[in-house]
Order: structure tokens, then sequence, then C-alpha cells
């Protein structure tokens, strides 16, 4: 969702909304329109031969949710679920469908109203250094946020191999 307003110099400035939420003590932003809701964690089936960042699947009002562990995925030590870790359920298309998944989270923060001038591209490091699934750098008031493009997070070539759950009902 972007908002147009008026800045102090009278000229137009955009604003994007991102949900913000922390994991390893870093917060991270997804665009709002790619959230779908957020969810406490609940019963998590494993699925046999399946990476190890994919955690299992859900079954959310009749439908089967796969679930990516964000910690395990972006190589981050794991750690004990705690009240405040969440599953927050994105819708991404992938192969022109839409798909939805699962990310598990440390905590959610806030939904925030960002400029787009605040908002840097992703940092360059080196060629061996992939950055393609970070949508930029957000400048705020407490810090800086990691603001991701899930879609680019969760359709790698190792959750593409897993069994399609576009349409399949957990009644089947």
């Amino acid at each position: 969702m972007t908002d147009i307003n008026r800045n102090d110099a009278g000229g137009l400035s955009r604003k994007e909304k991102f949900l913000t939420f922390n994991l390893a003590g870093e917060q991270y932003g997804l665009e709002i329109l790619k959230v779908r809701e957020i969810i406490g964690l609940m019963n998590i089936t494993s699925v046999p031969r399946t990476p190890d960042f994919v955690r299992g699947v859900i079954n959310l009002r009749g439908k089967v949710i796969p679930i990516i562990d964000l910690r395990t995925k972006f190589g981050i030590a794991a750690i004990e679920d705690t009240e405040q870790s969440c599953i927050i359920v994105v819708d991404i298309i992938e192969d022109q469908n839409a798909v939805q998944m699962g990310i598990i989270v440390d905590s959610v923060s806030e939904v925030l109203d960002i400029h787009v001038s605040d908002i840097d591209e992703a940092p360059r490091f080196s060629a061996s250094v992939d950055t393609s699934f970070i949508k930029g750098i957000a400048k705020t008031k407490g810090g800086v946020k990691i603001l991701l493009k899930i879609e680019d997070v969760l359709t790698t070539d190792e959750i593409r191999g897993l069994p399609s759950t576009a349409g399949m009902d957990a009644d089947e």
C-alpha cells in the first residue's frame, strides 16, 4: 500500500506500509500487502525429506500451508520458540499461481509507514553474496530495518522442489 502525502517543503512524497518483525535481534519488514495474517504458533506437522528450513505444514482453516523457519533459512542459530514467536502468513506469486506460506519469526513489532526516500538500495558486498531478496534498507528513528522481498526469500529452488500446496485442502 502506498500513500502520497505532502512533505514539509510542499512537495509530494510516497510512503509504503511495512509489517516489521524481529529475528535474532534484528528488525525486518515485509510489504503489508503481502501479509495475509499473523497467527500464534500451532501444531506443525513435519514433512519428510524437506530442507531443514521447512518446519512443516499446518492446517489453517482447511488449507494446508507450508511453514518456513526464517532463522534457519537465513543461517541464524535456532532458538526455542517463545510466547512471542509467531507465524506470518504471506501471499506470494510463484509460477503465476498465488501461494500462501507461513514464516516463523521471533516476534512482530508494528506496521510502519516508510517514506520511499528513506529506503536505500540493498548493499552490495561481493559477487558471492546474494542480496537479491532484500528490497532495501529503511532508515528509521530506531535505526535501520531490512526490507525483504518475501517472494524472493520463499521462491528459491529448494522451495520450488516442495510438493505444491496451491489449492490443496486439508481434507484431501
